[in-house]
């Protein structure tokens, strides 16, 4: 059983098309806030990345955000979290973000949240750091890119263990639980290609 008590959330800078996502982001945020996780995240106000902050800071929970200097402006920049790292670019960022935190969920997003997921899944991979990865799955959002994972390790780019690198369930409550159960598998040093 993994403590965790810092939790990295990669999510959208927009609230999606389905309804459910904003639900999820609301509930995900006071689940994290009854159970004393601190939310890491992205530092913005808007989207799904503002909803999931306010419900932690409604419920009364600790709030750490990451921005980048270039999109720290007053309309993006969260005005309620009191610590807030601005930092040069997003390759800092993203490092900080990793260094705050103990597990990692992405959230349904675009671009920028599936970057994220997968450098965090790369770095676990090779064993950079060992932290748990879930996927918050709200309306199957992630099936098709759990699908893409398979396909992967069917062709052979993917060794079968590394599918239990990631986690994925609907409700925010199991996949906390999940993470903190998780055990990852056998990550070996990496001495030559076959190993990857």
């Amino acid at each position: 059983m993994s403590e965790i008590n810092s939790i990295c959330v990669f999510c959208g800078s927009k609230a999606g098309s389905d309804p459910e996502y904003q639900q999820s982001a609301q509930e995900l945020g006071r689940l994290l806030a009854e159970r004393k996780i601190t939310l890491v995240y992205g530092g913005g106000s808007v989207g799904l990345m503002g909803i999931i902050a306010d419900a932690v800071l409604e419920a009364g929970g600790k709030v750490i955000g990451v921005i980048p200097r270039q999109l720290a402006t007053k309309e993006l920049l969260h005005p309620g979290v009191d610590e807030m790292h601005v930092v040069d670019d997003m390759h800092t960022r993203k490092a900080k973000m990793s260094e705050c935190s103990d597990a990692f969920i992405a959230m349904p997003g675009g671009f920028g949240t599936l970057e994220e997921l997968f450098e965090v899944v790369s770095w676990v991979q090779l064993g950079i750091y060992l932290k748990p990865i879930g996927l918050l799955n709200t309306s199957g959002f992630y099936d098709p890119l759990l699908n893409m994972v398979e396909h992967c390790i069917e062709t052979e780019f993917i060794k079968p263990k590394y599918r239990e690198l990631i986690i994925a369930d609907e409700t925010p409550a199991t996949l906390v639980d999940h993470l903190q159960r998780h055990q990852l598998p056998l990550i070996e040093k990496i001495l030559n290609p076959e190993q990857i």
